[in-house]
């Protein structure tokens, strides 16, 4: 039946024979959805070769497509019931049961897939009832000639693992040397196949580059290289080697043949010592030295001669252990663990001296005692300190230097103190003379005439005064000047070792008050009665105190003035006691140091000098 039928019925009533009436019915017959869909075959099986182009159709509509009895619009869907091959098939639309390749084939990957195609009546998701149709259809993958040779040995470089690239063959050659056999090369000889191993097509071989002179040649169905004749040059050989297909020489690769032309090498190298012997302890790091047999402070270390050296010392050498994974060597010889050890035991390697221009080699026997690690303290150096550690050194470091300084500080001060105090004194001294001077008397000196004079003397007791050394000297004299440039008062200078010096200094004093006033002598024994305004000074040790009109003044006489007495005093004790701690002269005795001269002045008012 037709899908939705449509049928009209006329529905007439007569009365009598001259009445009618009618009326037509449209009844519209509805299809059941009672029959599946329908593959022409449930199982198709196809064989694609592995070069198939993509968005190529592989199976076409026709051949896939399904019928329904109930007419209904048929859906398609594809799935892939082998792993990771969904992707490389589809149909062209959800009513296009089409299927085209998306995706190229690789025939390493895998050679056969099958596919279910699924044929619906309605689409998914709604409430109608579906009715579905599969059909299985199995993609035979063909192999194809399609990958290039490959040299071996080779490095895929992706993951479907349709390119190998090939490592560099490497080789010598003596210089001037002819060579019958074909060379050896490293990692091996030249080899190519073809990938397509399904088809396994013949490959030949050609030099296409670098044979300069054409030194070498290449054997065409075995890739083995040779001497056409001698190599003259030092300089190393680059050679193209290309492997072609017999039946398509557009697939060929090419592959880099280094030569090197080296002197010829007439002595392997060789171990003076046909074993070595070492030690070394369990549970150690990888890369820890093992280390002689007997001498745990000296490291392992194996060497070999060449006889083609003068020194009989190659350069060219490099050491490797041959059959030992536990253990490596160093290019200078040295015996490293590889692995952390875990058990004691012996170990018995081979290890070899390889000569890396000449490629010969030589070899020795090194056994190493495993043994079980000592139970050593840690020293001092092993200790990990931490920041606290740290800063309780820094705290007890900086304590230390505390008390050396001020140790330093307290000798310095017993060392040097009264010289560096002596010396302030005399700095003050300098720049404010006057305090070192009878103020009362300097005032009298240029007197204000509308003031009313006092005619009271003024006294001035200078007690021990001593003169050991130059520098003591030297500031007696700047005192005795201030006082007489200040004052025009005589000074006295009790030494006698510098009578010369006094001499001068009165000569120059003389000179330089000539303009103010008259100076007189201050040095006579005798006085002169008949000038009442003239001063003198006795020293006591040589003028008779009970003579007249000579007054001695002690130290303790209380019509001092009490400031100038006080500060006198003190500084006649600084300078007393430096004299004596630094500068006592070499010539001077202690009975002389305790009997100090005493001397008198007696100042008349400014009135009374006949100046």
């Amino acid at each position: 039946m037709q899908r939705d039928a449509v049928l009209l019925v006329t529905l007439i009533c007569e009365k009598g024979a001259v009445e009618s009436y009618s009326l037509t019915i449209t009844v519209t017959i509805i299809n059941l959805n009672d029959n599946s869909p329908v593959f022409k075959e449930t199982s198709v099986t196809k064989v694609v070769p592995e070069d198939a182009k993509v968005n190529s159709t592989i199976i076409a509509r026709e051949n896939v497509s399904a019928t329904d009895a109930d007419l209904d619009i048929i859906y398609y869907k594809l799935n892939s019931t082998v792993q990771n091959t969904s992707d490389y098939f589809a149909i062209r639309g959800v009513n296009n049961p089409e299927i085209y390749l998306q995706k190229a084939l690789n025939y390493e990957k895998f050679n056969s897939t099958t596919l279910l195609l699924y044929a619906m009546d309605n689409t998914e998701g709604t409430n109608a009832i579906i009715h579905t149709a599969t059909a299985t259809i199995n993609i035979i993958i063909e192999q194809a000639d399609t990958r290039p040779p490959w040299f071996l040995p080779c490095t895929f470089i992706d993951a479907d693992r349709s390119i190998c690239i090939g490592s560099t063959y490497t080789g010598r050659v003596n210089m001037s040397e002819m060579s019958t056999e074909p060379l050896t090369l490293e990692p091996g000889p030249i080899y190519a196949i073809d990938p397509d191993y399904m088809f396994n097509e013949k490959i030949v071989y050609s030099i296409v580059g670098g044979n300069a002179d054409n030194v070498f040649s290449v054997d065409a169905d075995t890739g083995n290289l040779t001497m056409n004749k001698v190599a003259t040059s030092p300089n190393s050989y680059r050679l193209q080697v290309m492997a072609t297909q017999v039946n398509n020489k557009q697939k060929y690769s090419i592959a880099n043949v280094e030569i090197q032309v080296i002197n010829k090498s007439n002595h392997a190298p060789y171990f003076e010592s046909r074993t070595y012997a070492g030690t070394v302890f369990v549970g150690l790091n990888p890369r820890s030295f093992v280390f002689q047999a007997g001498d745990s402070s000296s490291p392992l270390m194996i060497a070999a001669l060449d006889d083609d050296f003068p020194d009989k010392v190659n350069p060219n050498i490099e050491y490797y252990i041959r059959n030992s994974t536990n253990f490596i060597a160093t290019k200078d010889g040295l015996i490293l663990t590889n692995v952390m050890l875990q058990s004691p035991g012996t170990a018995i390697m081979e290890a070899v001296a390889k000569d890396t221009v000449s490629l010969q080699e030589g070899s020795t026997v090194v056994t190493v005692e495993i043994t079980a690690a000592k139970a050593e303290t840690p020293s001092s150096s092993d200790k990990i300190y931490t920041a606290q550690d740290m800063g309780i050194l820094g705290g007890i470091l900086a304590a230390l230097l505390l008390i050396a300084l001020v140790f330093l500080g307290l000798m310095i001060y017993k060392q040097y103190g009264m010289t560096v105090k002596f010396l302030i004194n005399k700095k003050f001294s300098k720049d404010f003379p006057g305090s070192y001077d009878n103020q009362a008397y300097k005032q009298d000196e240029h007197p204000d005439l509308s003031a009313n004079k006092q005619e009271s003397p003024e006294y001035i007791n200078v007690t021990k005064i001593q003169q050991q050394s130059l520098s003591s000297r030297s500031s007696t004299e700047q005192e005795i000047q201030g006082l007489q440039q200040t004052s025009s008062v005589p000074t006295v200078i009790s030494d006698q070792q510098v009578e010369e010096e006094e001499e001068e200094e009165e000569e120059k004093m003389e000179e330089d008050t000539k303009h103010e006033k008259e100076v007189k002598s201050i040095l006579k024994t005798d006085r002169n009665e008949g000038d009442p305004g003239y001063k003198a000074v006795w020293f006591k040790t040589d003028v008779d105190p009970s003579g007249e009109n000579v007054q001695v003044i002690n130290d303790s006489a209380a019509d001092y003035d009490d400031d100038s007495d006080q500060d006198m005093r003190e500084n006649e004790k600084e300078e007393e006691d430096y004299k004596d701690d630094h500068y006592r002269g070499p010539g001077t005795s202690p009975a002389s140091d305790s009997s100090p001269f005493q001397v008198s002045v007696n100042m008349s008012p400014r009135g009374d000098s006949h100046a």
